[in-house]
């Protein structure tokens, strides 16, 4: 029998869960860094509450944004025969904000994150798209600026410890950033 293909597809409100837990399994991957402080309790302790009731009720609602107002919330699903493997995630307002974007270890380097982010650009069109990315991240870094994205040199420390830098691309205006081409 072969393997499922894997399906990008926007999310099911009974996938509010999944996504929860992805979006855990996936902190406790990546950002796990003694320099900065940060481990896996610490993650838990300032990230554990997505995969509560509460937070799974947040992914719902985002879930169902996304379905009921396409043009203003961006939200994608990779599923793999074991479930939801990663996402990505965005919204329009006076600018285009994309995140969060996380994939399972597992599902990484598998061009996902390519196909997640074409689709994520046809869907802002011409729009500046910020995000955050955390500093010592420097792969997601490196795919950001595959795609044109570059560092402000605003940055800031999420719960007062992970590292987070701002990464635009497109116009931004008089927004005191620089305007990027």
């Amino acid at each position: 029998m072969a393997a499922m293909a894997h399906l990008i597809d926007t999310p099911r409100p009974e996938e509010a869960a999944a996504l929860a837990q992805v979006h855990l399994q996936a902190w406790l991957q990546t950002y796990p860094n003694e320099d900065a402080g940060i481990d896996e309790v610490w993650i838990k302790d300032n990230l554990g509450s997505v995969v509560t009731p509460e937070g799974i009720a947040r992914w719902h609602a985002v879930i169902e944004e996304a379905d009921r107002c396409p043009n203003e919330v961006f939200c994608r699903a990779v599923r793999a025969e074991s479930g939801v493997v990663g996402f990505l995630c965005g919204r329009r307002a006076d600018v285009v904000t994309l995140g969060p974007m996380y994939f399972l270890r597992d599902a990484q380097n598998l061009g996902f994150g390519n196909r997640l982010m074409g689709e994520f650009l046809a869907w802002a069109g011409g729009a500046t798209i910020r995000l955050w990315v955390t500093a010592y991240n420097e792969g997601a870094i490196r795919f950001y600026g595959r795609y044109g994205f570059k560092q402000t040199g605003e940055r800031e420390l999420w719960r007062g410890r992970l590292p987070n830098v701002r990464m635009v691309r497109g116009e931004v205006g008089n927004r005191g950033l620089p305007t990027l081409e």
